[in-house]
């Protein structure tokens, strides 16, 4: 296959329907949070997104195109999937040649939340600095010689974080094939600008989508029947491990059992060789938690004990301490999330384990009487 025709198997054109839940997406309000005294700002992602490419050609940073990006793609794509999608993630297409863009990106963004700012409000106090902390939830930067990129997460305290991200380069753009989309928002953005008439199934803008996986009707067919399929894993920072298991508790399956199988093995080594500290490992599945699961606390359990599973089954690159390690970090922490429910079951229905104290392997502890045999590190309490 040339280039040319995997171009045309990535791409695909919108039918109305698909149009018309993206123009619900781009026009509804997000609300924007600000941290202290600081005022909600009212956003709707048309607006701020327009502003944004306005101001940055203006400021000499051409935008090659805007795109919509990840979960909210594929809700645009295809509705009530079993998943609620959450953070609004957009993509601008940019030069990023020299430091000098990221710092004019980071301006711009900030200069343009001021116009959100309620009426009364004066504007003329606030410093960008006052702006990035009042409503900047996150602020990254990636420049290396395969990565230039920077993002900028508005804060919703509901999970729905407005995601700015200004792309020069990135090797790798999804992790499986469901969240592949991205759709291009030029010409939604030019009708809002110029068309008198509402948007109707008779009148509406050209859109079109690109499925990053590299075949559009296979990913889309993927997303239909809620199939997990993913190419080179041991790409993926993390491995996908998190986005794997949280595709699993919301009833995707493997599209093929026997691959994923050694794809699990993937996943799990990519994800102890990026996160090989128990306190980098707890920290990564407690902000995955906190950002993907608002409003979903009853599904937090289930999904540890899925990544409980798969750790346990596919882990083959730890020694065996630090394997047991994380099982108990996994296991503690689905515990808590239970106590916070306070859904902790009937302890008959329970199997739970302690840990003997340290002195019991101690023979210079004489107070104690040491069984002459090896006792495991865990121990069932029957």
């Amino acid at each position: 296959m040339d280039n040319k025709e995997a171009k045309s198997c990535a791409n695909s054109v919108l039918s109305w329907e698909q149009v018309s839940r993206l123009n619900e997406v781009l026009t509804e309000v997000v609300p924007v949070h600000g941290r202290g005294n600081f005022p909600t700002l009212e956003v709707r992602l048309k607006d701020i997104v327009a502003r944004v490419r306005s101001r940055l050609e203006l400021s000499g940073i051409r935008v090659k195109d805007v795109r919509l990006n990840g979960s909210t793609a594929s809700h645009v794509l295809v509705q009530d999937i079993g998943w609620s999608y959450k953070d609004l993630d957009v993509i601008f297409r940019v030069d990023l040649p020299h430091e000098a863009e990221f710092r004019l990106i980071k301006d711009v963004v900030l200069g343009t939340l001021l116009d959100f700012l309620p009426e009364g409000v004066n504007k003329e106090k606030i410093t960008p600095m006052t702006l990035k902390e009042a409503y900047v939830q996150k602020l990254v930067k990636v420049n290396t010689e395969q990565d230039r990129w920077s993002l900028i997460s508005l804060s919703n305290n509901n999970g729905r974080n407005v995601e700015l991200k200004f792309v020069d380069s990135i090797r790798r753009q999804f992790e499986f094939s469901v969240d592949s989309f991205q759709i291009v928002l030029d010409s939604m953005l030019a009708y809002y600008e110029l068309a008198k008439t509402p948007m109707s199934q008779a009148f509406h803008p050209t859109v079109s989508g690109e499925s990053m996986y590299g075949d559009f009707s296979m990913a889309l067919s993927h997303l239909r029947n809620k199939l997990i399929a993913t190419k080179r894993p041991e790409e993926i920072r993390g491995g996908g491990l998190l986005k794997y298991c949280n595709l699993l508790v919301r009833d995707f399956r493997a599209a093929s059992e026997e691959e994923f199988k050694g794809l699990e093995r993937y996943m799990c080594s990519r994800f102890f060789i990026d996160f090989p500290d128990i306190g980098e490992q707890q920290r990564k599945v407690e902000a995955y938690l906190q950002s993907h699961f608002v409003g979903e606390e009853k599904s937090k359990y289930d999904y540890l004990m899925i990544l409980r599973r798969v750790v346990n089954e596919s882990t083959v690159c730890l020694m065996g301490h630090e394997r047991r390690q994380t099982l108990h970090l996994i296991s503690l922490m689905a515990f808590r999330v239970l106590a916070e429910q306070n859904a902790i079951p009937d302890a008959s229905c329970v199997t739970c384990y302690y840990q003997p104290a340290p002195y019991v392997r101690d023979h210079n502890f004489s107070n104690y009487y040491v069984a002459n045999q090896n006792i495991p590190t865990w121990l069932p309490c029957n």
